[in-house]
């Protein structure tokens, strides 16, 4: 990345800390810090929240929000305790005390955005509302991770259900994994293959996968991405993600296969360089078969396309 690039995301983010006041030892005129203020917030109102999930929410460390939630407690604004069925588990609710201090805690962040928004016009106003909107979707997308975990892990078997039941909800006459040519995602595991999981504050929210068998093309299986976070680019980053793997395992042609419904899936191998083939298997539920050759390394290390790679840069595109 670009040094100036870098530079940039410093000073808007001294700029950011400044204005919004969590500089202060006292957010927003409050008896607490920003960050006890914050975890108050996110415990929200409602029902009882598991204290690991509010951690992974936040992506604190494990000790710090214990240190933070010592501190709500003893103000009598949190009640931590055992959860009745696993006493391993802790829970976290807002006691009374705590949901007043929480509605105050709004309404006092309501009136900072506004006074954020009060000395410009109409017009800036909305460069600014549609600016920072731009900024949060894109601080989301570089807070997923990206991990390789067994077919069998929860995380993956979670995606891999939803990827069917979307399935079976767009295409015509339905979708069973049983029919497919890959009925187990067994087949996705070490060393024919692998498996990848998307996370967004601890929640699995993408997968992909990659058979990578030995003399022959590598082929990306069960690309999906939650509809709630489409629009980040995260297929497109699991793609890519898993075509470097395939380089560094030796692979130099990539296969893949979909169906006429999945429109967008369609565009965006497309975009990243596939070209269209005659059908190099028996898949019953495909009706497209791209392909796609690997980028070589030089002596020096730098990137060189292979063979039928595309000499353009590639667009945006929405997953």
């Amino acid at each position: 990345m670009k040094r100036e690039q870098v530079e940039q995301v410093r000073r808007f983010n001294r700029t950011v800390t400044e204005r919004v006041g969590v500089l202060h030892d006292r957010y927003l005129g409050g008896a607490r810090p920003y960050g006890q203020a914050r975890l108050l917030w996110e415990i929200g109102d409602g029902d009882t929240h598991d204290v690991r999930s509010v951690r992974d929410r936040l992506d604190l460390d494990s000790g710090y929000v214990s240190r933070l939630l010592r501190a709500l407690e003893r103000d009598g604004l949190v009640a931590v305790e055992s959860h009745p069925r696993d006493r391993r588990v802790r829970t976290v609710r807002l006691t009374e005390a705590g949901r007043r201090e929480r509605a105050l805690l709004d309404a006092r962040s309501d009136a900072l955005a506004a006074s954020l928004l009060a000395p410009l016009d109409a017009r800036q106003r909305s460069r600014l509302t549609a600016a920072m909107d731009q900024v949060e979707r894109l601080l989301t997308a570089s807070v997923v991770s990206l991990t390789v975990l067994d077919p069998a892990h929860p995380d993956a078997a979670h995606c891999l259900r939803s990827y069917a039941a979307e399935l079976r909800e767009l295409l015509e006459g339905g979708f069973d994994p049983a029919n497919s040519l890959l009925p187990d995602p067994g087949g996705l595991r070490a060393p024919r293959g692998l498996f990848l999981v998307a996370r967004l504050h601890g929640e699995p929210v993408g997968c992909g996968g990659i058979k990578l068998p030995t003399g022959a093309p590598a082929e990306i299986k069960r690309l999906w991405v939650s509809p709630r976070v489409r629009g980040l680019g995260l297929a497109r980053r699991l793609l890519a993600e898993l075509e470097e793997r395939a380089a560094r395992h030796g692979s130099e042609l990539v296969r893949l296969d979909t169906n006429k419904a999945l429109e967008a899936a369609t565009r965006l191998y497309r975009d990243s360089g596939y070209t269209e083939v005659p059908a190099f298997n028996d898949e019953p539920y495909a009706h497209h078969w791209f392909e796609k050759r690997l980028a070589s390394n030089t002596s020096d290390g730098s990137p060189q396309p292979g063979p039928g790679s595309p000499p353009h840069a590639l667009p945006g595109q929405n997953d």
